[in-house]
């Protein structure tokens, strides 16, 4: 959306870090359906790409303990990234790892021990195993089995969020993207092909960068008094102009998408119809 537009509704950038990285995921692989995982410091978002578009919630989601209805992203987050803090206790003689949801966050680069710090990480189990060269891996403490037994916890764990956002039983590709995601192996359950494109840590930002202007209609119409294809074309054109609004170029707007929801409770015929329409950025001449 334009700068103005944005000052005067602010709520509406909620949720456009997920939805930068899962646009730069489909922008960066050339994917236009799949599952997305973004892995940052702290959490894992597993996001779903439908047309190069994040599927929105259809549910509500909270923000803060407040419902709210507003347009999110279909998302699962979970407490695992780069920075996750692991913690092994001794139960019963048995070791119990915990893996987050604490993170060190942006001070992984000074507290992993992989970096002369004192706190074990997600990230040094990686550097243990020999999935990234960062750091010095001979100041890690940690077992080459112990390590094998937290990477299996953390890879349960992506696989568990990767099931639940999935339509279906069948496997499913996935696009890997954030710093994060060298916690990821090349093969899962449940996933077809993982797909990890260049530039992937940066796929947030190239998301931002190539954000398009949008506008979303959802309404319910009456078809007692219109036909189905005129109330189609209202639609469509309040979802162009409400792009406009936002600061969309009219000569680069297009229809992404259509939805028809008949309503059979209700009389008058009605449908519920929501259309999406998108286009790059207006920029001011001069």
């Amino acid at each position: 959306m334009s700068l103005d537009y944005a000052l005067r509704y602010p709520i509406l950038t909620v949720a456009c870090g997920p939805t930068n990285s899962i646009r730069g995921a489909a922008f960066l692989s050339g994917v236009r359906d799949a599952l997305v995982v973004d892995v940052g410091g702290t959490s894992t978002d597993v996001g779903v790409l439908s047309n190069s578009f994040p599927r929105e919630s259809a549910l509500a989601v909270e923000v803060g303990g407040v419902r709210t209805n507003f347009r999110m992203p279909d998302l699962i987050s979970i407490g695992l990234g780069g920075g996750s803090i692991v913690r092994i206790s001794d139960e019963a003689a048995s070791e119990k790892i915990q893996i987050g949801p604490q993170s060190v966050g942006y001070r992984v680069a000074t507290e992993a021990q992989c970096f002369g710090g004192s706190t074990l990480t997600m990230t040094d189990v990686a550097v243990a195993r020999g999935m990234a060269e960062i750091g010095n891996p001979d100041r890690i403490q940690l077992t080459p089995s112990l390590a094998e037994r937290i990477f299996a916890r953390s890879k349960a764990m992506i696989e568990e969020a990767i099931d639940r956002m999935k339509s279906s039983a069948a496997p499913v590709p996935v696009i890997a993207v954030g710093g994060g995601s060298i916690l990821l192996p090349d093969q899962l359950a449940g996933v077809s092909q993982l797909i990890r494109p260049q530039h992937y840590e940066v796929a947030n930002a190239v998301g931002a960068a190539i954000a398009q202007v949008s506008g979303t209609v959802d309404r319910i119409f009456s078809l007692d008094q219109q036909s189905r294809e005129s109330a189609l074309e209202e639609a469509k054109k309040a979802a162009m102009d409400e792009a406009i609004r936002a600061g969309g170029d009219p000569e680069t707007l297009e229809i992404i998408s259509v939805e028809e929801v008949p309503l059979a409770y209700l009389p008058s015929n009605a449908v519920r119809i929501k259309v999406k329409a998108a286009g790059q950025l207006k920029h001011a001449e001069g």
